[in-house]
């Protein structure tokens, strides 16, 4: 599909439009969209994908920044009367609002300058998210699905984890879009768990001993959680001090955040209220 001659894409907004129509296929074929599905596509641009799962699931409901591409959806799919759009930034946007009697289904070819931080939005609503398939820089999506002793692990991969099944699916070259983008892409799916395998006590308490361990991934860990956690309290975790942050599992995380819990709470004046 390609650009509209009264549309162009916005750096502001990261826009690089997907035009192959073979690209376009292959994907909503991994996403295999039902007509009773609760579908919402985020940034559906000059509505590519967007085409092809209306022709499926004529609910569809999509979340677009730009004002001038809504008109362009509007006139485009005037003849999908139950087709919404809901003009909005999506890294604020309550996706909860949009959930009816079946979790959701989201998808998107997500800008590449917000999309680290949109993913982080979206995990804090996974619970109720049937499955997200989005297109990313090729980079990120190796960052979400890295495993321990990686050089992509990190933040990014601990906390989808924490909360998703990562699947990336396959790469997308640049000349599947206009304008090309500078970087390889990838499709990648995630489906939150059914049940967490390992439930941290406190999420933000994790969050901020991964964030902090990664601020600092090329020292030990003896140093990098030295704020936080004693060298006594990672051997009675049997966590080697010595190791980097890129080491531990996701499991080891949530020990130290949970033992971080424990402790405040030992430390709680009886009936006392405890603000964090």
């Amino acid at each position: 599909m390609s650009n509209k001659p009264g549309h162009q894409a916005r750096k502001r907004f990261g826009q690089n439009f997907l035009h192959d129509p073979g690209v376009i296929e292959r994907i909503v074929r991994a996403i295999n969209p039902k007509a009773d599905d609760a579908m919402v596509e985020i940034g559906p641009g000059l509505g590519a994908i967007t085409e092809e799962i209306l022709a499926v699931n004529p609910r569809l409901q999509v979340v677009e920044l730009d004002r001038d591409l809504i008109p362009v959806l509007r006139t485009k799919f005037f003849n999908y009367p139950e087709f919404r759009i809901h003009e909005a930034d999506a890294l604020t946007f309550d996706f909860r609002q949009l959930v009816t009697d079946r979790p959701l289904r989201i998808i998107g070819n997500l800008p590449y300058n917000i999309s680290t931080p949109l993913i982080f939005h979206l995990l804090s609503q996974a619970g109720v998210v049937q499955d997200m398939h989005f297109m990313l820089q090729k980079e990120v999506v190796q960052r979400m699905a890295a495993v321990p002793g990686d050089n992509n692990y990190g933040r990014l991969g601990i906390m989808t984890q924490y909360f998703c099944k990562v699947q990336p699916l396959f790469e997308v070259g640049p000349g599947a879009f206009r304008p090309a983008p500078k970087v390889d892409s990838a499709i990648v799916r995630l489906v939150p768990h059914s049940t967490l395998p390992h439930p941290a006590r406190d999420l933000e308490t994790l969050q901020r001993v991964v964030r902090t361990a990664f601020n600092a991934r090329r020292k030990t860990l003896r140093k990098a959680l030295a704020g936080l956690v004693t060298v006594a309290q990672l051997q009675q975790l049997n966590i080697n001090d010595g190791l980097r942050p890129e080491n531990l599992a996701l499991a080891d995380f949530v020990a130290i955040a949970d033992m971080l819990v424990e402790n405040r709470a030992g430390s709680e004046p009886t009936g006392g209220e405890h603000d964090d």
